[in-house]
């Protein structure tokens, strides 16, 4: 049976977001898949609240002009299962899987019938694993190797599974009732590798509306561009690779080439990269980032690690500007279809493919028409958007037999929850007394 709908929403559903960071759309990815979710919600007619313990960032979207009740809440503090206990909402998403560590005992113990969904952004874990193995290989004098470019594999699994972070995310993703991952390919991985069951998982890519098949031209566009947010390590390790090693192979075959890069949250240490008479340019936040990238003639994405799904690659889709990566950039991004663009595993062929892009108009053609494809075929909101409510409403309606199914789950939540209540108790009442 489906549980009612609590009256104080006239029979709406009613979503919790706890949210890691107040959303930021034009700054990161994450939090763009954020508001696109809530977008696929308020289009429902569900009644939404976002809470967040995070400070209020200088670019933060005003959540309040949309319809959705914006809550500030605390860390370690019980004033949360007052909240929680009075709101009573019929759906909780917690922002990553470090929010559902804090929050998510407190959600069960005083909103038990309330249905709980994790939004990973991507799987940390892997993103990390991946990191340090990079630092092991650079200070062993290994900058390129295939094996960091390998798919997630055994390999990966074994390193990953002895780690702190992977057994935390995991279990993240066995005591939700339902988990959205943006990469299928780390569904795969996930399920393959981790057994975490399908039933648990649910594909919920980036999403576009209004996709269009349109941009400008070959002819119309001149330069390299790079972007990403800062804070984001992937980011800041790729711009260090192109300044270091890719973009002078680039400039060897291109002398006038000029490369710009975007990003918000721009440390002093990317400033000081800045060199114009080498073409390479720091040139801070873009406003628009659309704007800019549709202006670029080329993309490039040259990620040493990471995980889940590449904003910048998907952006440059929807600009129709061909983007040149390796294998973890392309990762998850275009299924069976052709990339929309070039993929290199080492620094050379990055440079060569970067050149060749730029001057082959035939080819560079035939990456944006790809890109367009990709799109359409993989990242449409409307389809991912119908989708998600289908499997919500179907876990609302058998969510006591969903959960009965889940006996790692419940064995997880007595557990693990037992000591985060426990710690978390202990610092509040720590708080109480300093």
């Amino acid at each position: 049976m489906a549980p009612e709908r609590s009256s104080n929403t006239g029979g709406r559903i009613h979503l919790l977001i706890i949210g890691y960071v107040w959303p930021e759309p034009r700054s990161s990815a994450a939090s763009g898949h954020i508001m696109q979710l809530i977008d696929c919600f308020l289009e429902q007619g569900w009644k939404i609240t976002f809470a967040s313990a995070a400070s209020e960032g200088e670019r933060r979207a005003e959540l309040s002009t949309l319809g959705v009740t914006e809550v500030a809440i605390e860390l370690n503090s019980s004033t949360f299962d007052t909240f929680v206990s009075e709101l009573q909402p019929d759906v909780v998403l917690f922002d990553q899987f470090l929010m559902e560590e804090q929050f998510g005992w407190r959600v069960e113990k005083h909103a038990p019938h309330a249905l709980r969904v994790l939004e990973t952004c991507d799987l940390q874990s892997l993103r990390h694993s991946r990191h340090q193995r990079l630092k092991e290989l650079l200070a062993n004098g290994h900058e390129n190797t295939e094996e960091l470019f390998a798919a997630p594999g055994e390999a990966l699994f074994a390193r990953m599974a002895v780690t702190d972070l992977a057994q935390r995310e995991v279990a993240s993703f066995y005591r939700c009732d339902l988990s959205l991952v943006v990469s299928d390919v780390e569904i795969d991985f996930l399920n393959r590798y981790f057994r975490v069951p399908e039933t648990l998982l649910h594909w919920c890519p980036l999403m576009l509306r209004d996709i269009s098949d349109t941009g400008k031209g070959f002819e119309e566009r001149a330069h390299f561009l790079t972007i990403g947010n800062f804070r984001h390590a992937p980011n800041w390790d790729a711009v260090l690779w192109l300044r270091q090693t890719i973009w002078p192979l680039i400039r060897q075959q291109l002398p006038g080439a000029q490369l710009h890069v975007y990003g918000a949250y721009t440390p002093p240490k990317a400033t000081a990269l800045h060199n114009a008479a080498q073409g390479f340019h720091i040139m801070d936040w873009a406003e628009d980032a659309l704007e800019v990238m549709a202006n670029a003639r080329v993309s490039l994405a040259p990620l040493r690690f990471g995980a889940g799904i590449k904003g910048k690659v998907m952006d440059a889709m929807a600009c129709g500007t061909p983007t040149v990566t390796t294998p973890v950039g392309a990762e998850a991004m275009h299924g069976d279809l052709p990339f929309p663009g070039l993929i290199a595993d080492n620094a050379q062929g990055l440079a060569d493919a970067a050149v060749r892009l730029y001057k082959d108009q035939a080819l560079w053609q035939r990456a944006q028409h790809a890109g367009w494809q990709v799109l359409h075929a993989r990242f449409r909101q409307e389809l991912h958007c119908a989708t998600l409510i289908k499997r919500i409403h179907q876990l609302l309606e058998h969510l006591e037999a969903h959960r009965a199914a889940n006996f790692t789950g419940a064995m997880l939540r007595h557990h693990r929850h037992k000591s985060t209540q426990y710690m978390s108790q202990w610092i509040e009442a720590k708080n109480r007394t300093s």
